[in-house]
């Protein structure tokens, strides 16, 4: 039994530092110094080079004389036009030590810079989080919807939404009860649940939390690790578009496994 809850541990552990190293990556969400939204009118702005627009043909930057981007490595200068971009889509440009993030959020396109000496990024020093506890981690079901639903939730930017088309729910059964979270797509075969808990806003981050879920067994068989439950961007800076999740994610049982509040929020 030892070695299994050691093993259990050292796994978390593992996946805790690599949730760290993406979060605080040179280029990684706690190095986005802006979060402009374009139109029609050229802007510029103080972390990225030249004028930024966008139209029905896509988002278009016009460098000044000097300034270059690498696009998918290759040097632009002048005017370079990155075109029409899907939801939750984007491009990364390179200029000199920052990345100029050119993306689709909401229906909207954005620009996103990220330069490595943001403050935000040089003073992290780790996410809070709760002690691993076999406790948290249970088997589920998944259960497919006949039909894909398109499920709209709000984001952490006011006035904005999100659509998924969510294939099915999970469902668990913790503390005696029977549960059920609707799940979004996730990498690969994946799953993605976003929800909330009646830690939330107390010692875990009031938006939402996020439980990445590998692709169910044949059977429909899931492990629901509420242990890996992590913080999204918008725990730590107001740059971020996350969605909140929706309102039949937001359980009433108080999971204290997982992320909790970011220092960068308060957290202890």
């Amino acid at each position: 039994m030892t070695t299994d809850t050691d093993t259990f541990t050292r796994d978390w552990q593992d996946w805790h530092r690599a949730q760290e190293a993406r979060l605080a990556a040179p280029h990684g969400f706690l190095a986005i110094t802006g979060l402009h939204w374009l139109d029609e009118t050229p802007q510029r702005f103080p972390d990225a080079p030249g004028a930024w627009r966008t139209g029905p043909d896509g988002v278009v930057v016009t460098l000044d004389d000097g300034d270059e981007l690498l696009v998918d490595g290759r040097p632009v200068r002048g005017e370079h036009r990155f075109g029409v971009l899907p939801e939750r889509g984007g491009v990364d440009a390179v200029w000199g030590d920052a990345v100029i993030e050119v993306a689709k959020r909401g229906g909207s396109d954005i620009v996103r810079p990220r330069h490595p000496d943001a403050p935000l990024r040089t003073a992290f020093t780790g996410t809070p989080a709760y002690a691993p506890d076999p406790r948290w981690s249970v088997t589920g079901r998944y259960v497919p919807f006949d039909e894909p639903r398109p499920t709209t939730v709000g984001a952490a930017v006011e006035g904005l939404e999100h659509v998924y088309d969510a294939p099915g729910r999970v469902e668990f059964e913790l503390d005696g009860r029977q549960w059920a979270l609707t799940a979004f797509p996730g990498h690969g075969a994946g799953l993605t649940v976003l929800f909330t808990d009646a830690t939330s806003g107390v010692t875990t981050y009031a938006a939402n939390r996020v439980l990445a879920l590998a692709a169910p067994a044949a059977d429909g068989t899931v492990t629901v690790d509420f242990n890996r439950a992590a913080n999204l961007p918008c725990a730590y800076t107001d740059l971020a578009t996350c969605p909140l999740p929706p309102a039949e994610n937001r359980l009433p049982l108080a999971i204290e496994a997982g992320h909790r509040i970011p220092r960068e929020r308060g957290g202890v």
